[in-house]
């Protein structure tokens, strides 16, 4: 049920049901916490936040030691943030791009990375797989188009510096043969690589919970951790002592004491439409289940789901004053409004379809809008910072920390994204007015290049150099 009593699929008057963390718990229900600390507890590791980096990270050290002891804190349920309400992207992206690690590290370490990147997705499938974890996991590729001029510029530009990589893997399109695979009305092309999955996030996260309980390893929910620091976890139910700890809380760091300026919470809408026909899916096509995005400024992505509906996303309104989280999920009415028109363009067939269910997300990003992974001296660790790109990066992530904590030199802890760290955002009011006036401007700058300005438009340029993005 949601928030407001109406069921996902029958919307009280006539309204999607809004919140109720996301749609992706509509067939289950939203789980209830279990098992909160009782008390002060000891650990060899402890892990803050039980999404898909926390749980990884103790999936890959319980694997490689089972005497370990692990504990995890979750202050709701073991996903309930971002793991269970993203848009279901299982892709190879490198958080923020490869130009400012080839800058820093040279291109033959970021060839590296990417390589590990694409590897990365089949690893998570092929543990699913092993553990028995049904998560409506198909291998369809991704594809990104281009609706207007200005936007196919920057497509070719893109697939002109990705056929300069070994391992990007990608194919540009024209028009027809984006057409071959999703009708999109007024695609003018598009690019696609093979590295990428359609995934159910919240079946993925909550069976990976279940494989790191089987594994020995103790989740306490309904515990939010207030503070953390060298070999403690101070929570609202008592403290674990560890000779590791581990920030695995992406965007809901900012909760944390001391944290607030580390990472800002974005938030991300999405809404799922009811089942189609088979008659509107004849005509769309997408029977290769790719994962979809554009080429705008502020743009969509969109999957189709499993039980043959259209789940579609955007950054809507993206931040809260003071670096606030959500609690539920709510979106705005406006950013259903704006994400369906923008289903509408794309899918006229569509045209009267429902929509049963419309949520928000909040994900982490740094300064230079580029994950991270680490583990000081002090044995503090800490991942995240995906800006929206972790249903893969998560696993990496989790990996690495295990080798790190395990004292292990490994390909991954050589990788450039180890250790890295950037200045922490600016005080509020700087930081709501740079965040509101960026994607205003990417919005003016889309809405431009709409009307037909056949190039990027300066604004949006000024805004990725101002914001950190470039």
């Amino acid at each position: 049920m949601s928030a407001n009593g109406g069921a996902a699929g029958s919307p009280a008057n006539g309204l999607p049901v809004n919140g109720n963390v996301s749609f992706w718990y509509a067939g289950t229900g939203v789980p209830r916490p279990e098992n909160p600390l009782d008390g002060d507890t000891r650990a060899d590791v402890c892990i803050v936040g039980a999404g898909y980096t926390g749980l990884w990270t103790a999936y890959y050290l319980a694997k490689a030691d089972p005497s370990l002891r692990i504990t995890i804190v979750e202050a709701k349920f073991a996903g309930y943030g971002a793991s269970g309400r993203n848009g279901g992207w299982l892709t190879n992206s490198i958080t923020g791009g490869r130009d400012g690690y080839v800058r820093t590290h040279g291109r033959a370490a970021v060839e590296r990375f990417q390589d590990a990147m694409n590897r990365t997705v089949q690893e998570v499938i092929d543990v699913a797989a092993a553990e028995g974890i049904e998560a409506d996991i198909r291998k369809g590729g991704e594809l990104n188009v281009a609706t207007s001029a200005a936007q196919l510029q920057r497509l070719r530009a893109f697939a002109e510096d990705e056929a300069q990589w070994a391992s990007a893997g990608t194919e540009l399109l024209d028009a027809a043969q984006t057409r071959e695979r999703i009708t999109i009305a007024g695609a003018l092309g598009g690019i696609w690589h093979p590295h990428c999955a359609r995934i159910q996030p919240a079946k993925l996260v909550r069976g990976l919970a279940g494989a790191v309980k089987g594994l020995g390893v103790t989740i306490h929910e309904d515990t939010p951790a207030l503070e953390l620091g060298p070999g403690t976890v101070r929570t609202s139910r008592g403290t674990v002592h560890a000779r590791y700890v581990i920030r695995a809380t992406e965007g809901f760091t900012a909760g944390l004491a001391g944290q607030r300026r580390t990472w800002l919470p974005l938030n991300s809408s999405m809404i799922v439409t009811e089942p189609l026909s088979a008659a509107q899916w004849a005509e769309i096509g997408w029977a290769g289940a790719e994962t979809l995005g554009d080429m705008a400024h502020a743009y969509i992505y969109a999957q189709r789901t499993a039980d043959g509906r259209i789940a579609i996303g955007g950054r809507g309104d993206p931040y809260k004053f003071g670096s606030r989280t959500d609690a539920d999920g709510h979106t705005p009415e406006k950013t259903v409004r704006q994400l369906t028109d923008m289903l509408g363009r794309l899918f006229p067939a569509t045209e009267g379809l429902g929509i049963d269910h419309a949520w928000s997300g909040v994900l982490g990003v740094p300064r230079d809008w580029h994950a991270t992974v680490g583990l000081d001296d002090d044995g503090v660790g800490w991942a995240g910072g995906y800006v929206g790109t972790g249903v893969a990066t998560t696993n990496l992530a989790g990996r690495t920390l295990a080798d790190l904590v395990l004292g292990r030199s490994t390909e991954l802890t050589d990788l450039p994204w180890v250790g890295r760290r950037v200045r922490r955002w600016e005080v509020e009011p700087l930081r709501w007015l740079a965040v509101k006036s960026l994607y205003a401007t990417y919005n003016a700058a889309d809405r431009a290049e709409a009307a037909g300005r056949s190039s990027t438009h300066p604004l949006a340029t000024a805004a990725d150099l101002i914001s950190g993005k470039a």
